[in-house]
């Protein structure tokens, strides 16, 4: 854990049984400023020697991570939907998409340490550990020359991004038109009177048939979401959409093929046109509210 204060991040992480929880605090490390960063992560990794080091592939990851093979020598694997250890040479298999999402490879680099960024919510959250991981904090020293920021104004978005949702509603292809999207949003106006949060998804087909924007796809060329609902909606479940919102914790699917994929992880399937089970839906939340 990096920043000017992360003592109850870190306290949060030790909780979940690590051996060790490595802390490195310092005044000038308040915000995000990459070549101070970089230069403490350096500093960090030269102190510890990790042979694994794993960043989310987020703005930070996105930028340190590059920065940081080159300064170590390494390779970086950006983009990650899942982790292994190869039995036989104890390298980091690294799997994620190619070709645009259409594909998914694994791949093994030597060098020290193995370096990756991972998709945000491709992993379940795991459990509080019985035992609290060691805390270690790791001296740094910055230059003061190297601050290019003086201040940063931080503005917060004022909608809910869709990994931050609570309830999904999506559509796919078998929604048949843009005007499908209409019916998805009354139940997710009657969802709204009960749940917080409840947004919009949907398919890759959806924005490729320029129903939607693509701010709104779950997938892997998507968002990656793990929400308490999940409402699939004429989505046939195609891996590439399935890798994105199969963390759910209830997934309700309606369509009209009774053999299509996203009925192998619903929770709650319903083989019915949508048209009819939609309204159905709505006038039955707005009885309930």
């Amino acid at each position: 854990f990096m920043g000017e204060t992360v003592s109850e991040a870190a306290d949060k992480a030790a909780a979940y049984g690590p051996h060790k929880v490595y802390r490195v605090e310092h005044p000038l490390l308040k915000g995000f400023q990459a070549d101070l960063w970089l230069d403490a992560l350096e500093q960090a990794c030269t102190q510890i020697h990790p042979s694994v080091l794993l960043m989310s592939h987020a703005f930070v990851g996105m930028d340190l991570g590059p920065r940081l093979a080159c300064r170590l020598n390494s390779r970086l694997t950006t983009d990650c939907i899942d982790l292994s250890i190869d039995p036989e040479d104890g390298l980091l298999l690294r799997t994620k998409p190619v070709s645009g999402g259409n594909a998914i490879s694994v791949f093994k680099c030597p060098g020290q340490p193995q370096l990756a960024t991972v998709r945000g919510k491709v992993f379940a959250p795991a459990e509080p550990g019985r035992n609290t991981g060691e805390m270690v904090d790791i001296q740094v020293e910055i230059d003061p020359s190297m601050i290019r920021v003086e201040s940063i104004e931080i503005v917060k978005e004022e909608t809910v991004s869709l990994d931050k949702a609570n309830v999904v509603v999506a559509g796919g292809a078998g929604l048949g038109e843009a005007d499908g999207f209409e019916l998805l949003e009354d139940l997710a106006a009657a969802l709204r009177k009960s749940f917080s949060n409840v947004m919009i998804g949907c398919s890759r087909v959806a924005v490729d048939k320029g129903w939607i924007s693509s701010d709104h796809q779950v997938g892997l060329t998507g968002t990656m979401i793990s929400p308490d609902i999940y409402v699939a909606v004429g989505i046939s479940g195609a891996i590439q959409h399935l890798v994105g919102m199969v963390h759910s914790k209830k997934i309700i699917a309606i369509n009209t093929d009774p053999a299509c994929n996203i009925f192998k992880v619903a929770d709650y399937g319903i083989v019915e046109d949508y048209e009819d089970i939609v309204p159905a839906l709505v006038e039955k939340l707005e009885e309930l509210s």
